[in-house]
């Protein structure tokens, strides 16, 4: 849980948040006419980008050593996002999970994570569609705007694309990106977008349509998808908001629950470094996924007309903030209208609010926009925080006066300090600096300098860096952190180390973090020594101290059958064969390369015509199966 005065007090964020995000419900929810509840939408195959995974290396990792490093799991870097040193690394497929693994324990990789799919659900409500806009009376948004309407303030929506012709919208849409081809393309693939974006910053009090939270604002349509269905990747809407905080965002709004991703945590970070908020929707599974809170997102459940939870927003430890987000008005494709319903809506609703309180007092960092949405939030629920409406359902006219009375000015350096190696370390090789830093607002970033040469920059924690001493000559080298925070001050540490070179093939010291296990390997059917006959069942299975890449049996060297896990069968016409001795041999190979293997020898008998001692397989002239 975040405090609203630790709003920019970042914590670790658990390496573990990788293995939470296949029981993550990674929700898009949309609202269309009729009646129903919240439903989850379509699952989607497979779940990531097959033969893909995320990874980002420690800053100053040579590209030569990530490549090695890639190369001895059978990976590929086949795209990056340059603004946040995240690589797209192409994999065998069904290899994901196994990579992710061994990547994980490597001591030059930052983090690991397939490149999971983001898949779109509905919520229909009941309302009439034309109903009242309920809920900017609920947070005060009228008395806000006598204050601030957000004018000069732009807000990027990662979505679905944004219909530029509607009445409501053409006025307010600013040329945008589409992140999953590098185009300019905007247009809608499904009306979500627009309908977020008419949420947030719908033109008002122009005799047309709908109002909207933040009307002055303009809207930065990013799409993150090209799928008619919404579904978005991983890598696609880190991109669009990296690229959001390079083209002027103040604020970022993303309809899907990304909150779990290491990904995309590190591109809101770097969308913090320019001084710019992210808020994300917590999901509409109806119940807690068990998230940890993460520091650089605002994660918004939904609310009703009652100020209850809805009963489909899902809450959690990661819940900060809550808005209205049943039977929302708003603007649709076709140029029309709808009411909508999601957390795929209460999080625009904030958006809108942390829009209006940037309107007000464009001095402030995003840690302030924070701590005076969660101060000035109406506390429902439980007193203080709690996990189904965080600090609150926002409160945009508390917000706004909070914003334009809020006038502090942040003096107060950073403090660093390198906590490896020590000081007066011998060091060789590639060498990991972990430093740590504290700020009483916020750390923006941790840059590394060695004999003043800088190795890499980290937004995120942990700060941690692969410095290749090998580079350098022997003798004492300089290490030293700069840590700077939003207002522009800076903490420093230094320590002096001596460089020692050791002979190895390359140049590395990554032999070390290698697997050099190979994969243990059991023919399961036939058994060695055994007679068999007419239609025989093959049956191996193998296991791996890090992940099964690949498996196959063979007969005297022919191969059978084959699988990309560590479990292998298909069936073998012995009628087909010669009576006489046979070597069944089966193999496995982990992503590193490694392989292992087992044999038995069987006898084929002549003359029967029955099913062998394998048994159970489909009839002669059916072949086999994997």
């Amino acid at each position: 849980m975040r405090t609203p005065s630790q709003s920019g007090s970042y914590v670790r964020l658990p390496r573990t948040w990788a293995l939470w995000w296949i029981a993550a419900a990674l929700v898009l929810l949309i609202a269309l006419p009729g009646t129903g509840n919240a439903q989850a939408g379509p699952p989607v195959s497979g779940q990531w980008v097959p033969g893909q995974v995320l990874v980002k290396p420690k800053a100053g990792l040579p590209d030569a050593q990530l490549d090695r490093i890639l190369r001895q799991h059978q990976g590929r870097a086949v795209g990056r996002i340059n603004a946040i040193n995240v690589r797209i690394v192409s994999v065998p497929p069904q290899a994901e999970d196994a990579v992710v693994r061994a990547l994980s324990r490597n001591p030059h990789i930052s983090f690991a994570e397939k490149n999971h799919l983001v898949p779109l659900s509905e919520t229909i409500p009941n309302d009439p569609r034309f109903g009242d806009a309920w809920h900017l009376q609920r947070i005060s948004a009228p008395g806000a705007w006598g204050r601030t309407k957000a004018r000069g303030i732009v807000v990027a929506v990662l979505d679905t694309g944004v219909e530029a012709s509607h009445p409501d919208l053409a006025d307010k849409l600013l040329r945008g990106y589409n992140a999953v081809d590098g185009s300019s393309d905007t247009s809608p693939v499904h009306s979500h977008g627009t309908r977020v974006a008419g949420a947030v910053a719908a033109a008002t009090d122009n005799a047309t349509g709908v109002a909207a939270v933040a009307w002055g604002a303009s809207i930065l349509p990013v799409r993150v998808s090209n799928r008619s269905d919404g579904v978005a990747s991983l890598s696609d809407i880190a991109r669009g908001l990296t690229w959001s905080a390079d083209n002027g965002a103040h604020v970022a709004n993303i309809s899907y629950s990304v909150t779990n991703s290491l990904t995309v945590s590190n591109a809101a970070q770097y969308m913090r470094s320019k001084g710019g908020v992210v808020m994300v929707s917590a999901g509409n599974s109806g119940s807690d996924p068990g998230f940890s809170d993460n520091p650089y997102m605002v994660t918004v459940s939904a609310t009703t007309s009652s100020d209850s939870l809805a009963s489909w927003s899902s809450y959690g430890q990661y819940v900060n903030l809550s808005a209205p987000g049943a039977s929302i008005l708003t603007t649709s494709t076709g140029g029309g209208y709808a009411t909508a319903s999601g957390t795929s809506f209460s999080s625009p609703v904030a958006a809108g609010v942390a829009a209006l309180v940037m309107g007000a007092n464009s001095s402030l960092k995003p840690a302030d926009v924070e701590q005076i949405l969660f101060e000035t939030a109406d506390d429902l629920g439980a007193p203080g925080w709690d996990p189904y409406y965080g600090w609150g359902r926002v409160n945009a006219d508390r917000a706004a006066a909070r914003a334009v009375a809020s006038r502090s000015t942040d003096t107060q350096a950073p403090v660093v300090n390198i906590t490896s190696p020590s000081e007066g370390a011998t060091v060789s090789g590639i060498v990991s600096v972990d430093v740590s830093a504290t700020d009483n607002v916020g750390v923006s970033y941790v840059d590394l300098f060695v004999n003043g040469s800088r190795v890499g920059r980290e937004l995120t924690e942990p700060y941690q860096f692969a410095w290749d001493a090998s580079k350098e000559s022997e003798g004492t080298a300089r290490i030293r952190a700069e840590a700077y925070d939003a207002a522009g001050n800076r903490g420093v540490h230094s320590i002096d180390v001596t460089v020692r070179h050791e002979s190895t093939d390359d140049g590395s010291s990554d032999d070390s973090a290698a697997d050099t296990e190979p994969p243990v390997v059991r023919i399961l059917q036939p058994s060695d020594g055994s007679t068999v006959s007419g239609t025989t069942r093959l049956e191996a299975s193998a296991t791996d101290n890090v992940g099964v890449v690949r498996m196959e049996i063979a007969v005297n060297g022919r191969t059978m059958c084959a699988s990309d896990r560590g479990h292998v069968s298909c069936n073998w016409n012995t009628r087909r064969e010669s009576a006489g001795d046979y070597s069944i041999t089966a193999t496995a190979r982990d992503a590193a390369g490694n392989s292992g293997s087992a044999s038995v020898t069987v006898r084929i008998g002549s003359g029967d015509d029955d099913g062998g001692s394998g048994g159970g397989g489909p009839p002669p002239g059916r072949g086999w199966n994997r």
